[in-house]
């Protein structure tokens, strides 16, 4: 969502909403924000669930999104996106305004939860990402604006999640909305053509806004800017090689980029008898045994990405274990 656009819609707390197809009520709350495609809102239903409420100015926008949501449903354990749980048209003085309702995800950003829980969590996070972005570009589709202001962390166990699925274009098109800090075509190191190697540019952009706690200048050449704010993060320079990779689009998928960063270095033998257990390096892993019931998978979800995120953080931590004593050696 972009605070510096205005919102094309301006409902108080207290608005009801009711849909014209499925007569179901929402009780507006709050804004949660707004971006050129419509405008969301924290909402309550009849029943009482906290939903979110996305309202837009075109049904063409609505029915492309709402696809996204079904598309992400079908991955058995992804939790990259909201569940949808309604797509109806809301009459109002003459005019009708289509909507659609979501899951609310509650949690931190991405950034403020970094900034509670330390710099060690980011790789954890990423290599939770980058097994989704996988599953998302397995079904046709790449996220296209990613960013932290759109990835929030749930949990527990903490568990990366994705608010806004706006940008998310078909594999073969133009991205249809990105944020230029990470568009690799703003930075001249790439097409705005929506694949795989899209994202993962992205995925490496997110990173250093992260560490750096907020975007940085384009100045001078482009890629030597980038390496340079990488080689600035001394926690960054054994992953280097592998973002440098990323940023030029050299990987063919998430998941080899993501099977890289486990592997890295000194990595290497720990992300080994990691994947021993079976987990780490096999993004399907956790959606073998899923029932098929929506509320069963979900806590079917909550067990896996609870021994995942332990083993993450057991591979980070021992990580970065073996980095400072490497360092006290005299390198």
């Amino acid at each position: 969502m972009n605070p510096t656009m205005k919102s094309p819609f301006k409902l108080p707390p207290g608005t009801v909403i009711q849909g014209k197809w499925h007569q179901e009520t929402y009780r507006i709350k709050k804004e949660l924000g707004f971006g050129a495609n419509g405008t969301v809102y924290l909402a309550e239903t009849s029943g009482h669930l906290a939903v979110a409420i996305k309202l837009s100015t075109e049904t063409s926008i609505v029915a492309s999104e709402v696809n996204v949501l079904k598309a992400l449903a079908k991955v058995q354990g992804s939790t990259l996106g909201p569940s949808l749980y309604d797509v109806d048209d809301w009459e109002v003085r003459g005019i009708s305004i289509p909507f659609y309702t979501m899951e609310y995800i509650k949690g931190k950003d991405m950034i403020g939860f970094i900034q509670e829980r330390g710099s060690s969590w980011i790789m954890v996070l990423i290599i939770q990402l980058l097994n989704d972005l996988h599953e998302l570009h397995q079904l046709g589709w790449v996220f296209g604006d990613l960013k932290p202001e759109n990835l929030m962390v749930s949990g527990p166990p903490p568990r990366i999640r994705c608010v806004d699925v706006g940008g998310t274009t078909q594999i073969g098109r133009s991205i249809k909305e990105f944020t230029e800090f990470y568009d690799r075509g703003y930075w001249g190191l790439g097409s705005r053509k929506a694949e795989p190697s899209y994202d993962l540019f992205a995925v490496v952009m997110v990173i250093l806004t992260v560490y750096y706690g907020g975007r940085f200048e384009k100045k001078g050449g482009s890629l030597s800017i980038i390496k340079k704010k990488i080689e600035g993060i001394k926690e960054l320079r054994p992953f280097e090689a592998i973002l440098v990779k990323a940023i030029k689009g050299e990987f063919q998928s998430a998941l080899e980029m993501r099977k890289a960063l486990l592997t890295c270095k000194s990595q290497k033998q720990i992300s080994v008898a990691a994947n021993t257990a079976g987990i780490l390096n096999n993004p399907a892993n956790a959606a073998q045994n899923s029932p098929p019931s929506r509320y069963q998978k979900r806590k079917k979800r909550k067990v896996g990405s609870f021994l995942e995120t332990v083993l993450l953080v057991a591979v980070v931590a021992a990580f970065y274990t073996l980095y400072l004593v490497y360092e006290i050696m005299g390198g």
